[in-house]
């Protein structure tokens, strides 16, 4: 049996939608239970969409996914491929202990060793919290003056894990490009005095500030996914007036914008790591790929997965794919034959 938490979730919903196509038996399960194992008896994979704004994902997802590997049972993501989730200072460890082409990053746990640091490095940096989805958390620092203000932050009263103006701007671009309701638009300005749960529950970021290099001359990143040896891939532009690629909206799939060197790199490291589910994010110095961050779970632009997917040979294969479908085949294959005994 294959177990899924929340089959009306973005996820979820095609995960369902797969196993019903393919006649392979699924239940619903609720892994905010304090009777998860037991609801997991009978059953040979879990699939869980760890979301980083849901409070309760916060709180335990990893911690049971990591007490279910001691289980014969299969689960998405594994402890591996889901310890460094929306956590880019823990990217940060892991990609420079691997030897991975990081965007060069920094991170202080002092502040006078950080205020220190402002003084003697080159400008612009790029601020980020470690957690957050959208570049909704990115700043871009240009000087010492802004620097040490966040630093004195950082090491003071914190940072929101929500930036209710940063969405709410995105919510109004989105909406003059058609993309959004004003009705959104609305609920972003509500945002603004009642902020969404996870960031009244979650409390403020502190103790640590993370600074990237400014890599300069890129007018949009690459997003390469990689799911079960295969990739697939988009460019995103950068907004107008701005730095920020993730979360633009602006979308190209053309086989031809994607590098054929991050497609090897994102196949390279995903296999290396033993990742499950990797979403990259690039940006180049002199053509060059370096890596932003990376993520277990990943949104999509429309159309994405009627466009085609690359191979292990990097080949190209034009039409319709479900990465959704791949996280299952995997699962299977790797999974008890027997139901699990407790």
């Amino acid at each position: 049996m294959i177990a899924i938490h929340n089959t009306k979730g973005d996820f979820g919903s095609r995960w369902a939608a797969y196993c019903r196509d393919n006649k392979l038996p699924f239940v619903e399960v609720d892994c905010y239970s304090s009777d998860i194992v037991e609801q997991l008896r009978s059953c040979r994979v879990l699939l869980w969409q760890v979301h980083q704004n849901k409070v309760a994902d916060r709180l335990m997802a990893k911690q049971l996914l990591f007490a279910l590997e001691g289980l014969p049972i299969r689960v998405f993501p594994n402890p591996q491929t889901v310890w460094h989730f929306d956590d880019k200072v823990a990217q940060k460890y892991l990609f420079e202990a691997v030897g991975a082409p990081l965007v060069p990053s920094t991170v202080f746990y002092r502040k006078q060793e950080a205020l220190r640091w402002l003084r003697a490095c080159s400008y612009p940096k790029v601020f980020k919290l470690r957690g957050g989805a959208g570049s909704l958390n990115v700043r871009l620092v240009k000087n010492e003056r802004q620097g040490r203000r966040l630093v004195k932050r950082a090491f003071g009263r914190g940072f929101s894990p929500y930036n209710g103006w940063r969405s709410l701007v995105e919510r109004w671009r989105h909406f003059r490009q058609g993309k959004d309701r004003f009705s959104q638009v609305l609920a972003g300005v509500l945002r603004l005095f009642f902020p969404p749960a996870y960031a009244r529950m979650s409390g403020r970021e502190r103790g640590y500030v993370y600074f990237q290099d400014f890599i300069p001359n890129n007018h949009y990143d690459v997003r390469v996914n990689c799911v079960n040896d295969r990739l697939f891939a988009a460019r995103r532009g950068v907004r107008p007036g701005d730095f920020r690629a993730s979360g633009s909206g602006l979308v190209g799939l053309e086989e031809h914008l994607i590098p054929k060197d991050a497609l090897q790199m994102a196949l390279d490291f995903t296999r290396r790591l033993g990742l499950q589910s990797a979403a990259y994010d690039f940006v180049f110095e002199q053509d060059r790929p370096l890596i932003v961050e990376v993520s277990c779970v990943f949104g999509y632009a429309d159309g994405q997965f009627e466009w085609g997917y690359w191979d292990t040979e990097l080949v190209f294969h034009k039409g319709p794919f479900n990465p959704f479908g791949w996280m299952i085949e995997s699962l299977l294959k790797e999974a008890p034959k027997t139901e699990v005994s407790l």
